[in-house]
């Protein structure tokens, strides 16, 4: 993004649905279709008006040319559409597609979302023909780690221990805080269940260290959002959240044949991110950080830049990361409480940075300045991680 880009576009239309564990008798694409229709209606627009879509189909099998697909469906017929392949890493990316796409005159009004669907009545996912590439298919396949991706960060978490000594009694107070956020949000999956650092602690290990509540819990669910030119996002219904800066950080496609497990790609992305908006990690007033699970969020905020390398368990412990705290994080309770409906979860990081900027977030609303906020993503196990500044104002 260059300098010409910073504050050019911004958000003006968010949609999503309420993450839960099944939805029964639905799709991918018919959830995709439901939020892109409230982020379309939230912004004042009508489907003719959309003339750009950027969409990721998550985790579902329906193979290749998902944006065709999805403008059939909808009816919506874009003069530009691709996808966006950064798994959770996808929503802030979106983001920043869109902004450049607006920035050359591609298209006026981009919309851009994913979306995951699970049926408790049958597989999540069908058999495929399994991994091609070496290294997974040599050693990951057949010896583990385990089930999905906690292994992975198992691993991550493990490794992280033994260097800095951050064991769950200082993680856990990732998941506390973030789900008192979530106890103020009606849209959250654990709106109504408030935990303490030791229910974490005494909660069983999934994979050790980690343990159950420290890992996000797969929804069915969908977000969207619509980006336009800051000329246009001026005078529109809502408050703009305006793109001043982002990066995408790749770094690997797994942990195998790695370095340093525990430093993670957002690293490259923030910095890229700050130079852009003009701005450090001091000037943040709020953050939503990506949080697959708690060693996640402690990783990222090292890399991002609020803590030293090694130091964010005794941070999180100084700092209240409630909506109300000195360092609101993940102020819709996060995906480990707010709920991660596949990569629509990093999605819902971006929807809630909108939603904090507007003042609109009702009872989980920042008391404070919510002029600048930080987004973060995150695809596969430190794969790729991507980082956002919006803002208030284009010119702040």
């Amino acid at each position: 993004m260059s300098d010409n880009m910073r504050g050019a576009a911004a958000i003006v239309g968010i949609g999503e649905l309420k993450p839960e564990r099944t939805r029964p008798g639905r799709d991918a694409m018919s959830l995709l279709a439901e939020a892109a229709y409230l982020a379309i209606q939230d912004a004042g627009l009508t489907k003719a008006d959309i003339d750009g879509m950027i969409l990721e189909e998550g985790m579902t099998p329906t193979g290749s040319g998902y944006n065709t697909k999805m403008a059939e469906y909808m009816g919506i017929f874009p003069t530009f559409a691709t996808g966006c392949d950064a798994q959770g890493a996808a929503g802030v990316t979106m983001a920043l597609q869109a902004a450049a796409y607006i920035n050359a005159g591609l298209c006026d009004y981009v919309l851009c979302g994913m979306s995951a669907a699970i049926d408790g009545s049958r597989p999540r996912r069908p058999a495929g023909p399994g991994y091609t590439d070496t290294a997974t298919s040599e050693f990951a396949v057949p010896f583990g780690p385990t089930v999905g991706a906690n292994g992975w960060y198992a691993m991550i978490a493990k490794r992280y221990e033994k260097l800095y000594g951050a064991t769950v009694e200082k993680r856990a107070k990732i998941s506390v805080d973030l789900r008192y956020n979530a106890n103020h949000n009606p849209m959250a999956i654990w709106h109504d269940t408030p935990i303490t650092v030791d229910d974490v602690i005494k909660s069983r290990i999934v994979a050790d260290p980690l343990h159950l509540l420290e890992c996000v819990m797969p929804c069915a669910g969908a977000c969207a959002f619509i980006v336009t030119r800051a000329d246009i996002a001026r005078g529109m219904r809502h408050k703009p959240a305006y793109v001043l800066g982002g990066a995408n950080g790749v770094s690997r496609g797994n942990l195998t044949h790695v370095g340093e497990i525990t430093i993670s790609p957002v690293g490259r992305a923030a910095r890229k991110a700050f130079a852009m908006a003009g701005y450090g990690p001091s000037d943040v007033q709020v953050m939503e950080i990506y949080d697959s699970f708690t060693i996640t969020v402690m990783c990222e905020l090292e890399e991002s830049g609020f803590c030293p390398k090694g130091t964010a368990g005794d941070w999180v412990q100084e700092h209240d990361l409630t909506f109300k705290g000195d360092k609101p994080l993940n102020t819709h309770g996060g995906q480990l409480s707010y709920g991660q409906a596949s990569t629509a979860g990093g999605c819902a990081q971006v929807t809630e940075a909108v939603r904090q900027i507007r003042r609109a977030a009702g009872e989980h609303q920042v008391p404070g300045p919510t002029d600048l906020i930080y987004v973060t993503g995150s695809g596969g196990t430190f794969s790729q991680q991507s980082a956002l500044l919006l803002a208030s104002d284009a010119a702040l």
